[in-house]
């Protein structure tokens, strides 16, 4: 296959793929920071790490979110995943706006299915982007392939292998301003609102730290919404990067659902890295 922008499709389907499920249940390894040394007044530690460690254990949600990344890209994704040992699930991903949904639209994609396994990530490509693909509808992403490639496609694999939904909370331990807004109802559902701004340079964690100035992040906001069982409702985080504006939004429910995903058919696969080699090239993702 020898098109051009099947190739450029393949590198924003790659990065959006990977995106949605890392904004979605934003990831990052436990901070190494001590307790005390947290920043976030001490009166609200108990609620955050409470909040913190219940979402952590409960290792599956179902998602609803929603990614505005400046003028690129703007998604919606519903879904579940699991978090437990490795990142599973499958989202539906609608692309909404930026340029790369102009790209989607291109080959007639407006939407499609994402399933997340334990060593890749595949994506449901249309029936036009399959015509020039020898009929294969997936798009397989191995994580190993994306960490052979450098940049930002290491950064990528490392995430979606230690994703978990309670990384917002987190950052929030970081925030030198957290506040309790008060009690709010979220779908239905009595919550507590819990706000801040954290600077990058405050963030515990070395690599999330490192993401977010490769980014451009300098300062973010962050709001999150937790129910009586000390379980995360919603969370918004708003920031600014390089190439412009950041939101995040995502909602979760049904903690501990439990989460199937089947690999798609081999006969009905491409791989990514094998469709880079045909176009002889590798990407800057």
């Amino acid at each position: 296959m020898k098109f051009t922008k099947g190739r450029r499709v393949a590198l924003a389907v790659a990065s959006a793929t990977a995106v949605t499920a890392v904004t979605a249940c934003t990831s990052a390894e436990p901070s190494a920071k001590p307790e005390k040394d947290r920043r976030a007044a001490s009166e609200f530690l108990p609620a955050l790490r409470s909040a913190e460690r219940s979402t952590d254990r409960a290792q599956s949600a179902r998602v609803r979110s929603t990614t505005v990344m400046g003028s690129q890209l703007s998604i919606e994704a519903d879904g579940a995943l699991d978090w437990g040992r490795a990142l599973t699930g499958t989202l539906t991903i609608t692309y909404t706006g930026g340029t790369t949904a102009e790209t989607m639209r291109g080959l007639g994609i407006t939407s499609m299915e994402a399933r997340y396994l334990s060593d890749a990530y595949y994506a449901r490509m249309g029936d036009t982007f399959a015509e020039k693909a020898g009929g294969k509808h997936w798009l397989k992403y191995v994580y190993a392939d994306l960490e052979a490639l450098g940049g930002g496609g290491a950064n990528f694999a490392d995430q979606m292998r230690n994703t978990t939904p309670n990384q917002s909370v987190k950052l929030l331990l970081d925030s030198a301003d957290v506040r309790r807004v008060g009690a709010e109802t979220v779908n239905g559902q009595a919550t507590t609102h819990y706000s801040g701004t954290v600077r990058v340079s405050d963030v515990a964690d070395a690599e999330l730290r490192k993401q977010l100035e490769q980014a451009g992040v300098t300062t973010q906001t962050v709001d999150i919404w937790v129910d009586d069982r000390d379980l995360l409702v919603k969370k918004v985080e708003k920031g600014r990067m390089a190439t412009g504006g950041l939101t995040q939004t995502a909602y979760y429910s049904d903690y501990g659902t439990r989460v199937s995903v089947r690999k798609p058919p081999a006969d009905d696969t491409r791989d990514f890295k094998d469709l880079l080699g045909e176009q002889g090239g590798s990407p800057a993702l």
